[in-house]
């Protein structure tokens, strides 16, 4: 599967595809059990793809790169989640759940432009430092590996934000 991916980047770029395609698939969608199925994709790999980014991808370039930029990064990935665990816990006959999933589709949208920008962005940083991407998408790949056999086997917990509390002071 390593060869699949020439490197950590380009693992994530495909990841940000298959939503993307999940996504079009969801609006073409009709029927609720439809739905809920591609919903469900969808948020299975949006929770694997944020935690092997904020597991692995990320803190290789803590320091590396604009702190700035990951910050956002993490922030942007709170906002997905508590969305993602909205979608996960309702059903599409719901009020507001086609509404979430579109808006967690514009959030990713977003999130993908600010990683993928061809000069300025996450990814264009990431390329200039001196980190060895080949062996973190090796790591991520085991990562992911072990996220979808858990998945398989008894699901995967609800998305957990990781900056933003959601708490009330």
């Amino acid at each position: 599967m390593a060869d699949q991916f020439t490197d950590a980047i380009a693992l994530l770029k495909a990841d940000h595809r298959t939503v993307e395609d999940l996504f079009e698939k969801f609006e073409k969608a009709r029927g609720n059990e439809r739905k809920r199925e591609i919903a469900h994709q969808v948020c299975v790999e949006l929770k694997i793809h944020t935690i092997i980014e904020e597991e692995i991808f990320y803190p290789a370039f803590r320091g590396k790169i604009e702190d700035d930029t990951l910050d956002e990064a993490y922030v942007e990935h709170d906002g997905a989640k508590v969305l993602i665990n909205d979608i996960e816990a309702s059903t599409p006959d719901a009020d507001f759940y086609d509404a979430k999933v579109t808006v967690l589709s514009e959030e990713i949208k977003h999130h993908v432009h600010e990683e993928e920008a061809q000069s300025e962005g996450m990814f264009a940083q990431c390329r200039k430092t001196d980190v060895d991407l080949v062996a973190l998408r090796d790591r991520m790949l085991v990562r992911k590996q072990e996220l979808l056999a858990q998945e398989k086997s008894d699901g995967l917990p609800p998305a957990k934000p990781a900056v933003v509390n959601l708490q009330p002071a």
